[in-house]
């Protein structure tokens, strides 16, 4: 039996388009739609897909938004900060230079941590060393 992989993530919200919205203009991304209806959108974290969705069992904000942080490897933090600022961004964590990479966790419209995550390439080669 091959490992099994997560492929997706469903975050429901009850106000979906507003975000999709800011998770496409945060990270710079395309919105797509699964087809017939009712349809998810779908956002492309470069494979890994979030779909988006509205349900009649969660509020307007997680009350616990620690509980799950969806983590982001991105090219560029600086200009993902910017636009996260741009959008009105709330921050747990502003970026923050840990050695030469960055890391800073936003809190979108829902209340949710997104962390996001830029390696320099000293830790990205370190990481590959040890596996």
């Amino acid at each position: 039996m091959t490992t099994p992989t997560i492929g997706s993530l469903l975050l429901s919200s009850t106000d979906p388009a507003r975000l999709r919205d800011w998770y496409a203009s945060a990270f710079a991304l395309k919105v797509d739609r699964t087809p017939g209806e009712p349809g998810y959108d779908v956002l492309d974290f470069g494979g890994f897909y979030v779909l988006i969705d509205s349900r009649d069992d969660v509020g307007g904000t997680n009350p616990e938004p620690g509980r799950v942080i969806l983590n982001v490897d991105v090219d560029d933090a600086r200009a993902v900060a910017g636009r996260i600022d741009d959008l009105g961004g709330r921050w747990v964590a502003e970026l923050d230079d840990r050695d030469g990479s960055l890391f800073a966790t936003a809190i979108d419209p829902d209340g949710n941590y997104v962390q996001f995550i830029q390696l320099s390439p000293k830790h990205r080669a370190a990481m590959a060393e040890r596996s």
